[in-house]
């Protein structure tokens, strides 16, 4: 599939671009390249001993309330309508630790999405440089990464539309509405 969507977009990029015969088209695979970092294994490891602790402590968590809660249910009961309500609130809070530490470590920004940043970005921008200079040097006007999504990697610049569209759409612009 992904290498259908790669010819497909190549073939809309070698109909939109003029002389389409000279342009060159390239890709590359960035979970290849990464696996053969020593740095990216090594930033990989360290993420890996940071989610296995994080996980363990939340397992740990976990156990604690399934425990709680397995003595509250035995004993509810049993128990008074104040300490039921004691004992129902606890179970609430200790829940909503674990949400809390979850979303905090494993949440859209949390630490786990920092670490990835400070420990990958790096390395990265060296793939996303050594891409560039390839590039270059071969000749390529596009480069792709057939990794996961398929990314625009690299362009030739001669071939950017983007201020053309944006003086165009200042001629056709409404005026003064």
């Amino acid at each position: 599939m992904k290498i259908v969507s790669l010819f497909v977009l190549a073939l809309m990029v070698a109909f939109v671009v003029p002389s389409a015969a000279q342009v060159k088209i390239a890709y590359f695979s960035s979970d290849a390249v990464l696996k053969q970092m020593p740095d990216a294994q090594d930033a990989q490891k360290q993420l890996d001993q940071l989610v296995a602790d994080w996980q363990s402590d939340l397992t740990r968590m976990q156990d604690d309330w399934k425990r709680k809660f397995d003595e509250y249910d035995k004993r509810k009961l049993i128990m008074t309508d104040q300490r039921r309500a004691d004992a129902e609130k606890e179970l609430r809070d200790l829940d909503q630790k674990i949400v809390d530490v979850r979303t905090q470590k494993f949440g859209q920004n949390g630490e786990l999405f920092q670490k990835q940043n400070e420990l990958m970005k790096p390395v990265q921008d060296r793939v996303f440089k050594a891409v560039q200079e390839v590039a270059q040097e071969e000749g390529y006007d596009y480069v792709f990464d057939k990794s996961g999504e398929i990314l625009l990697m690299y362009a030739n610049e001669k071939y950017d539309l983007t201020q053309k569209i944006v003086d165009h759409l200042k001629v056709v612009a409404p005026t003064g509405k």
